[in-house]
């Protein structure tokens, strides 16, 4: 009777306990991440963000249901994700997910809203098949809306969203100024710079010609590839501007390459004469780099005319970064002439901080100079390494307030072009100014999150020792793990059989 008793004691017991925890974990959401790059945890940005939203944020997930593993995966991360963004929104993040492929009319409203479809690629019994998917979310504050088309496996979810939700719950953007008026770069001709910009800040040309211009408005000055000699009136307001502890962004060319004619020269703005004065040289010299891009060139051979790409080290590729937001994530940039930036110490009170560099194996050449596309390059050619191509100048650059400069010396990098002649930057060549640009204007602490991605370690990517190792690993450790137990349990009632059978056991 005692044995039944305490038999329904501990039924109860384990019961309630259930049906505690269950009420807790309605309540609370909890989730350790043991991933190396933290993958299921939200930034402290994400947090603030959240934290002060003042209306409901609702969140329209357009997910396509039966889809091969990776994209299932997918769509159980952003699910998750949603729900900790409702828990640390304490409810003002509501969601729902809906399958556009069930029926026409769900699918008509989810093209309606932004999102449309991307083809798949499906294994069904050997074959690989196209199919049709929706992969995106529409995110509705108050009356506003912003558009996620397309969530990739492996993308950076927890900015697409943030970034969505601050765009939407800002009320005043700080402001970011593009210098024109010395023949710089049109904003037009950077459409994607703009676009990432324009999430976070509101950005805007300005003239320094023009009177009414007040730079204390701007948090940072943007300078891009000026080509007409700047007055020194303009640099007295460029010093004012630091003075206030502002911040000015610069992509400059100190050199220029013309292919048309197959020649490179020095230019000269007197920015760089200005840029000297507080501490840094661009060297009117030419990068070359082994490490570099590669140009398209028509060749003969048999009476016929051919494309063919082939290395350019004119355009170096740059894969050396320091650990700082600006870089982080970022993998390689592509550069077009580029110079090296030396630090010239004049101020105590001024530190340069190198944060891209080219290869081991690079080198200069001076202008004015031939391309010689079928040049036959040698190891000779690189004998330098790990040429500055940005840095940061920080301190009292002007005045007595901490301000910052940040160098790089190459001004086409971030350069779509226009008309016929537009054309897609590579993604890192973007995620490089806007990271910069970010990381100079920006307090929220979003710019660690446009690089943060999910990392994949494929198996193809191993060496085969490693390979057949995790191989054997799998296939031997459960059977040697069953074997070790069983001996240790036969042991174990051996001893005890023995022990029984010994005369003095009671």
């Amino acid at each position: 009777m005692k044995n039944k008793k305490s038999i329904l004691s501990y039924i109860l017991l384990i019961t309630g306990v259930i049906i505690v925890i269950n009420i807790l974990a309605d309540r609370f959401f909890l989730r350790l991440d043991f991933t190396a790059d933290k993958r299921y945890t939200l930034s402290q940005a994400t947090k603030k963000i959240l934290g002060s939203i003042k209306e409901p944020v609702t969140v329209t997930a357009y997910f396509s249901e039966e889809l091969p593993n990776d994209f299932s995966r997918l769509r159980r991360d952003f699910k998750e994700e949603l729900i900790e963004y409702s828990s640390r929104s304490n409810g003002k993040v509501l969601f729902e997910f809906i399958n556009p492929n069930k029926d026409e009319a769900t699918e008509q409203k989810a093209m309606q809203e932004g999102i449309n479809p991307v083809l798949i690629n499906v294994r069904e019994k050997d074959q690989v098949k196209q199919q049709k998917a929706y992969l995106g979310a529409v995110v509705h504050y108050g009356d506003k809306k912003e558009v996620i088309p397309v969530i990739q496996p492996g993308a950076a979810m927890e900015y697409s969203l943030s970034t969505s939700i601050k765009k939407m719950s800002v009320d005043n953007k700080p402001k970011i100024a593009f210098l024109q008026g010395h023949n710089e770069t049109s904003p037009n001709a950077m459409v994607q710079v703009m676009q990432s910009l324009s999430v976070l800040y509101d950005v805007e040309p300005v003239n320094l010609n023009d009177s009414a211009v007040r730079l204390d408005q701007y948090k940072t000055l943007v300078i891009v590839d000026p080509k007409d000699t700047i007055p020194e009136p303009h640099f007295r307001k460029l010093d004012e501007f630091l003075s206030s502890g502002k911040n000015i962004y610069i992509a400059m060319n100190r050199v220029n390459g013309n292919f048309q004619t197959a020649s490179g020269t020095a230019v000269g703005t007197g920015l760089e004469k200005w840029l000297e004065n507080k501490g840094v040289r661009v060297t009117p010299n030419f990068i070359v780099d082994q490490s570099c891009g590669s140009v398209m060139v028509n060749q003969q051979q048999g009476g016929m005319t051919f494309q063919s790409n082939l290395r350019f080290p004119y355009f170096p590729l740059i894969t050396k970064f320091a650990p700082t937001p600006a870089t982080q994530g970022l993998t390689s940039v592509l550069l077009q002439f580029a110079s090296p930036i030396e630090f010239v110490a004049l101020n105590k009170e001024v530190t340069f901080t190198p944060l891209a560099t080219t290869s081991e194996h690079s080198g200069t050449e001076n202008p004015p100079l031939t391309f010689n596309i079928s040049r036959n390059w040698q190891q000779k050619d690189f004998p330098l390494s790990n040429l500055t191509v940005c840095g940061l100048l920080s301190g009292k650059i002007a005045g007595n307030m901490p301000s910052r400069i940040l160098v790089v010396s190459d001004g086409d990098f971030p350069v779509n072009g226009e008309g016929q002649q537009a054309r897609q930057i590579p993604p890192d060549n973007l995620n490089f100014i806007v990271n910069a640009i970010d990381w100079i204007s920006d307090d929220t602490g979003l710019i660690d999150l446009r690089t943060k991605e999910v990392n994949s370690r494929p198996l193809d990517q191993m060496d085969d020792g490693k390979k057949v190792l995790i191989k054997y690993l799998n296939f031997l450790l459960p059977i040697f793990l069953v074997i070790g137990v069983g001996i240790v349990r036969w042991q174990y009632r051996r001893n005890l059989r023995m022990k029984r059978m010994h005369e003095d056991f009671i």
